[in-house]
This record gives C-alpha cells, sequence and structure tokens, in this order.
C-alpha cells in the first residue's frame, strides 16, 4: 500500500508542476488549472486511504464545508476584491501549518527527531507570520486596516528582538524538547507578522501579496518534511520558489530590493509622502467624444488600464470600443505593468475575463520602446505605473521606478474620476502635460459614452 501511494503522490507532484507551467500562459491557463484541481483531489484521496482508522465523517465533512465555501466566494467575489482574497487564502495556509506543527508536539507517543525539530520550528514560525502578515494585507487591501505605513521609532530594533527572541524558545524547544517553548516561538511569529506589514504602504501590496505566497509556500514545505508527505513537500516548494522568482521580478519593476521586503521596511522610502504643493497646476479636459474622435484619427492606439478599471468593472465596455476601433483600421493594443491592480497579475485576469485577444496584451519590456511612435494613449484608472517623476525627479519616492512610458506619446488621454492622487499619495506630472487631455467621469460610463458615438 505505501508504495502504491508513493506512486499516487509521485503523479499528483507531476501534476502540481505542470499546472504552474499551465499557468505561466494565458493560452494554457484552465488546463493548468485542471491539472492543479485533479493534483490535489488526487492527493487528498491518497492521504485519506494512509491513515490509520481515520474518521471518514469529521474529513468529508470538512472537504465538503470548505469546498462550498470554496465555491461560494468564487462565484460571488468580484475581480476588485481577488487582492484580499488572495492574502486572506495565503493566511489560511499559514494557520494551517502552525495548527498542524502544535498537533504533531503534543500528539502523545510520537517522537520527533532533531531534523524534525528544526522542520517543524521552520514550518511554524513562517506559518505564523504568513498567517498574521496576510490578515494585516488583507486589511490594507480592502480598506479596513488603511493604505497608509505605520511607523514608530525603534520599530527595526524591536523587530531584531523578536526576531532572536523567537529563535531562542526555538533552540530551547529544540533542546529540552519543551512544549511551552515552542508555543512561545510561535505566539513571537505571529507578532513579527503583524509588525513585518504594517510599515509597508498599501501601493506596494502587490509585492506584499507575492512574498506571502512564497512563504506560505515554504511553510508547507517545512510541515511536508516532519509528517513525511512527499506531494506536500513538492508543491510547497513549487509554490515556495515561484513565489520567490515573482516577487523579485515584481521588486525589480518597482526599484526595490528583495531583502527590505524582507525584513520588512518595504514601505520606508515612500513613507514620506508627496513633495509639498507648489500651487495649482493647469491642465486640459475634454469630453468622452473629444476623445473618441482622437482615436479614431489615429493609425495606433495604445489603453493602460489600472486598478480603476476594475472598480468601475470597464474592461467588457472597453473592448468592445477597441473592436470598434479596429474595425476603422486603429491599431489598437494594451500596455500592461508588472504591478498595476493591486495584485500580481490583476490586469491581465481582467482583461481576459472580457476576452481581449492574448495577442493585444503586451508587458511594460515589450512596449515600452513602441511609445515614442503611438499616436494615442489612453490611460484608464491607472496612475503611478505611468508617472513621468519615476524617470526625471530625483526627490520623487518613485524615482527609479520603471513605469510605462505613456508621456513619450505624441497625445496622452486619461480617464479619472478626480485629479485626486493615485494609491501611492502621488501626484501625477502626466496630467498637467500640453500633449495630455482629462476626461472626467467614471471609467464605465466615459467608455460607454465613446461607444455610443461610434454609431
Amino acid at each position: 500500500m505505501q508504495n502504491f501511494a508513493s506512486l499516487l503522490y509521485l503523479v499528483a507532484s507531476v501534476l502540481f508542476i505542470l499546472a504552474l507551467k499551465g499557468l505561466s500562459s494565458p493560452d494554457s491557463a484552465r488546463r493548468g488549472n485542471l491539472y492543479g484541481v485533479i493534483g490535489m483531489v488526487l492527493a487528498v484521496v491518497t492521504t485519506l486511504l494512509l491513515m490509520d482508522k481515520p474518521i471518514v465523517a469529521l474529513m468529508l465533512g470538512a472537504v465538503v464545508i470548505g469546498g462550498g465555501i470554496g465555491a461560494t466566494l468564487a462565484r460571488r467575489v468580484q475581480m476588485t476584491q481577488m487582492p484580499e482574497l488572495v492574502a486572506a487564502m495565503h493566511s489560511l495556509v499559514g494557520l494551517a501549518a502552525v495548527l498542524i506543527a502544535i498537533a504533531a508536539i503534543f500528539h502523545h507517543g510520537q517522537e520527533h527527531t532533531g531534523a524534525q525539530k528544526i522542520e517543524l520550528f521552520i514550518g511554524a514560525f513562517i506559518g505564523a507570520i504568513t498567517f498574521t502578515a496576510s490578515v494585516i494585507a488583507y486589511g490594507k487591501l480592502s480598506g479596513r486596516f488603511g493604505a497608509k505605513p505605520v511607523s514608530f521609532g525603534g520599530q527595526h530594533l524591536l523587530n531584531l528582538v523578536l526576531a532572536l527572541a523567537m529563535l531562542g524558545f526555538g533552540f530551547t524547544y529544540y533542546a529540552t524538547d519543551n512544549h511551552a517553548a515552542f508555543l512561545m516561538m510561535s505566539a513571537i511569529a505571529l507578532a513579527l507578522g503583524v509588525l513585518l506589514i504594517i510599515p509597508i504602504g498599501g501601493a506596494d501590496m502587490p509585492v506584499v501579496v507575492s512574498m506571502l505566497n512564497s512563504y506560505s509556500g515554504w511553510a508547507a514545505a517545512g510541515i511536508g518534511f516532519t509528517l513525511n508527505n512527499s506531494v506536500l513537500i513538492i508543491a510547497g516548494a513549487c509554490v515556495g520558489s515561484s513565489g520567490a522568482i515573482l516577487s523579485y521580478i515584481m521588486c525589480k519593476a518597482m526599484n526595490r530590493s528583495i531583502i527590505s521586503v524582507l525584513l520588512g521596511g518595504f514601505g520606508a522610502e515612500t513613507a514620506a509622502g508627496p513633495a509639498a504643493d507648489s500651487g495649482p497646476k493647469n491642465y486640459k479636459s475634454g469630453s468622452p467624444e473629444d476623445a473618441l474622435f482622437m482615436m479614431k484619427n489615429a493609425d495606433s492606439v495604445v489603453i493602460v488600464p489600472g486598478y480603476g478599471l476594475a472598480v468601475a468593472r470597464a474592461q467588457h465596455a472597453l473592448q468592445e470600443l477597441a473592436e470598434l476601433l479596429q474595425e476603422e483600421g486603429v491599431n489598437v493594443r494594451y500596455a500592461i505593468h508588472p504591478v498595476a491592480g493591486r495584485m500580481p497579475g490583476h490586469m491581465n485576469v481582467l482583461l481576459a475575463e472580457a476576452e481581449v485577444p492574448y495577442e493585444h496584451v503586451l508587458e511594460m519590456e515589450e512596449i515600452n520602446n513602441d511609445f515614442s511612435s503611438t499616436d494615442v494613449v489612453l490611460v484608464i484608472g491607472a496612475n503611478d505605473v505611468v508617472n513621468p517623476a519615476a524617470k526625471n525627479d530625483p526627490s520623487s519616492p518613485i524615482f527609479g521606478m520603471p513605469i510605462l512610458e505613456a508621456h513619450k506619446a505624441r497625445t496622452v488621454m486619461v480617464v479619472k474620476r478626480s485629479m485626486a492622487a493615485g494609491y501611492a499619495g502621488l501626484d501625477n506630472d502626466l496630467f498637467y502635460m500640453d500633449k495630455t487631455m482629462m476626461v472626467f467621469g467614471d471609467a464605465k460610463k466615459v467608455v460607454e459614452d465613446m461607444v455610443k458615438s461610434f454609431h
């Protein structure tokens, strides 16, 4: 039976790897999800078969309840709520790792080797940090805790002291098998999760969500070693490594150090906020009809979507507008910044929901060189990712962050509710350029007015 179970675990592990491979491209994402679902069902069934006198009703009840909650959330969740939902899911993975570790050390009649104690320690403290950090990230993304960074004097010193205390209690548990020391270590890790995330501003949450994804994977892998569960080790390692790679890519996209993310100092550079107001600035505004006229008479149009597009749920109307422009002979493409929206891939999923052809959606590196030869750029719901201050203002908190260079286009049109600052709290010089026209209003309403003007 054990050999057969090992074979099934191997098959499940291969399916998880194929799932990650499939999710690397929009064309194969559905297939990748299917591989992941089949792999998880196979892993759960195999684990149940291996259990000694399992309480089947209890296990199946938990699966039904959890599956029902997941299915309900999947149907009801709005695209604007996806980032906080992902953060909430990470918190549950971290909590599961902590609870499994605690159950393992209190399991009567089970002795743990030195290596297993280390694995329990690693899985528990990473899981505890992931749990509370994800809860804070959820609160910031949903607006319940506020997006502004929270800092105080001696914050990093306090984090260091707590980290050393956590390691000290972990060593005590390793040396003496003291259960109270393990619980103290877990409690300190829970506190660290809060303290590491509160100094991070809401605008930096996409990288935080990606890093927490990585943490949850490593927590699962650590517990997998203790349970001698190969599929948990492999799945956790895949999630942990892919999340770490994505976090590194996103840090490069925001000109940040991944070390500062790991140490919880990721929001410090932007905590100062925008520079002092130098007085009112002049800008030009126009109507949706004016914007449509300019796009219809252009040879090329690049659309830059942002979180405001998701809030307004304007993606379907926007794609209808793009199709009408293409029928007029206009070359229409979409430009995606790596951290647009509130989580990695947020805009890609949003556009896929509106059935935007994959070949029309280009990443920043693919399209930045084309802006200088683009007739019109339509910025809709985006702000910080097109702010020229990142290129030309050394005093700006976002200076050095790679941006979509929309300011190089011949004409820029920005759909926005008002002239209020973006999520990072910074004014945007793009809005005041002579080539820029502001179109004020709800994104969906504005785009729908453009579509109506076509007929």
